[in-house]
């Protein structure tokens, strides 16, 4: 377990290698259950479950830009704990209510780049605006930013947790992994293709809804007719 939590670090920096080398720490019949995952997160991720997906995505956004917007505020030096605090925070808000996710996850880019953009001595007045704008687009975006989302994780599970079931293969498998980009590009056409089909050819929530409501429709008018014809003796 230590070993896999170290493992975990290199997502803390640029680190291709060390990012596609954690399939070495999954047994084969976790790899299998990550690529299942992924691939059903790949597929549907965007909808319903996409409230799995966002509190952790929450954390990760938490641990990766507490530090960034604490230092571009001049806030003093930042308490070790604050990032684990505020990472545990936002995944519990991700799960209770997954459009804060998306809120934070495209209005903190935002401000950081307007608050660049305003320049050292005005950052903060420039990145307030940004992350209440950037965060209302995103929330009103909520199902494209989150099938995107959904599918970009989904798309990494997939490549992860098949190396990891197919590592019985050893020099196939190594073979693969020693060309991390290759993989990257991979999960990056896997999540293309996912965010296609979830935004254009799955249909939306509301969609299935009324899908759901006229099926029930049909199904009633049916049994009434046969109801009717019945009572008539209509054979």
């Amino acid at each position: 377990m230590e070993g896999f939590l170290q493992a975990l670090k290199s997502y803390q920096s640029y680190n291709p290698s060390g990012w596609v080398g954690i399939y070495r720490m999954l047994p084969m019949w976790v790899g299998v259950v990550v690529a299942l995952v992924g691939l059903v997160l790949l597929l549907a991720g965007g909808g319903k479950l996409f409230r799995v997906v966002a509190g952790p995505v929450g954390a990760v956004l938490g641990l990766v830009w507490t530090s960034a917007v604490t230092l571009r505020l001049s806030l003093g030096e930042l308490d070790p704990r604050l990032p684990t605090l505020v990472a545990a925070a936002l995944m519990a808000l991700g799960f209770l209510f997954p459009p804060a996710i998306t809120f934070v996850g495209v209005g903190v880019p935002l401000g950081l780049l307007a608050g660049q953009i305003a320049g050292p001595g005005d950052f903060l007045l420039g990145f307030g605006p940004g992350f209440i704008v950037g965060g209302l687009v995103g929330a009103f975006l909520h199902r494209q930013v989150s099938g995107i989302v959904a599918s970009a994780v989904g798309a990494w599970l997939l490549v992860i947790g098949a190396l990891a079931a197919l590592h019985q293969l050893g020099g196939v498998v190594e073979a693969v992994a020693s060309r991390p980009w290759g993989v990257i590009i991979a999960a990056l056409l896997f999540a293309l293709a996912g965010s296609i089909y979830q935004l254009a050819v799955r249909p939306s929530p509301e969609e299935s809804e009324q899908q759901k409501a006229e099926k029930q429709r049909l199904k009633q008018r049916l049994a009434e007719q046969q109801a009717l014809e019945k009572r008539w003796g209509v054979k």
